[in-house]
């Protein structure tokens, strides 16, 4: 039997996919997230936090006191509610990651703090299965064409899609052609601001950078299959809207069109970019929102390992496999 048949036996996962689509509104009892500072929880940021790059592992958060956290904190993935300026106990971490400030970003009277991954450890899977996906992901996923997660990035990762993520789907166009292409690095900082990373590398990032305005779209889950099949499209030419699942319905300021089953959009407008890493870090200040009328199941996807410890601890999954 080839090698890698025999990690996929031995690596203790429950799902044949790394990562699992979900209505985001279906995942209940989900892992509590706070930051650590010397072993005590001074902040529950389970909804205060934007995963925004994996290549390092960037998390971004609204801030107006630039004191608030340390250079240095530490997260805490809880499947139980901790209580606050109490010291936690090592049972109570699901995981951790360990993560120092890596840029401050002035918006409005406020900032916005980015924190870059040192470190991370979880107990979703147990040591021996761990150490088999390490060996897959030393073995089979270091190639070219392939962005290697090395050594302990693998895990951080991990630990971030822990938590769901929303994929929504970025129209951009010019001279009436358009591309259409999914993220899920992203999120609305405050009531004026949102944040999308990009790689690089990118024909889309070029796209967006040329353009300076884009509309986000969240996405109905039943989409699911859609969306992941437009990740090819981060490195194609603008086109036709007739060649995209685009809808008929335009937004309603840019007059960009929208994809089919969109449950709510944002159009933005460029105003700032950076890069770290792989990524390029773009701030938008917010110009026109809205909610669509329908029901809300909005696309999300989380990690096969988080999954599989769900799974086996008999809580719900309500997963959507490709």
């Amino acid at each position: 039997m080839p090698l890698k048949k025999i990690f996929s036996k031995l690596n203790g996962l429950h799902y044949p996919q790394e990562f699992l689509c979900l209505a985001k509104e279906s995942h209940t009892q989900p892992l509590q997230v706070y930051v650590a500072t010397d072993g005590c929880i001074i902040k529950d940021i389970t909804n205060l936090h934007l995963f925004v790059g994996y290549h390092p592992l960037i998390l971004a958060f609204a801030s107006f006191n630039e004191g608030e956290f340390n250079s240095t904190i530490q997260l805490v993935f809880s499947n139980t509610v901790l209580a606050l300026n109490v010291v936690f106990v090592k049972k109570d971490a699901l995981a951790t990651l360990d993560m120092k400030i890596t840029k401050k970003q002035v918006v409005g009277n406020g900032m916005i703090l980015y924190y870059e991954g040192i470190n991370g450890a979880h107990t979703f899977l147990n040591p021996f299965h761990q150490f088999i996906q390490k060996l897959n992901n030393r073995l089979y996923n270091n190639k070219a064409g392939n962005i290697f997660l090395e050594d302990n990035l693998y895990k951080q990762v991990q630990i971030a899609y822990a938590v769901p993520r929303i994929i929504s789907l970025i129209t951009v166009g010019k001279n009436n052609l358009f591309n259409l292409f999914p993220t899920d690095l992203h999120g609305q900082v405050n009531d004026t601001h949102y944040v999308i990373s990009l790689r690089s590398a990118g024909k889309a990032c070029e796209q967006v950078l040329l353009s300076g305005e884009m509309v986000i779209s969240q996405m109905h889950c039943n989409q699911y299959k859609t969306v992941y099949s437009l990740g090819k499209n981060h490195m194609q030419e603008l086109r036709p809207a007739e060649d995209l699942p685009l809808s008929l319905q335009l937004s309603k300021n840019l007059r960009l069109p929208l994809p089919e089953n969109t449950l709510s959009y944002h159009e933005l407008i460029l105003e700032d970019a950076f890069v770290l890493g792989i990524h390029k870090i773009f701030l938008f200040r917010i110009a026109y929102q809205q909610q669509l009328p329908g029901d809300k199941f909005t696309l999300a996807h989380i990690h096969n390992s988080y999954a599989t410890w769900r799974y086996k601890n008999k809580l719900p999954g309500n997963y959507l496999l490709r």
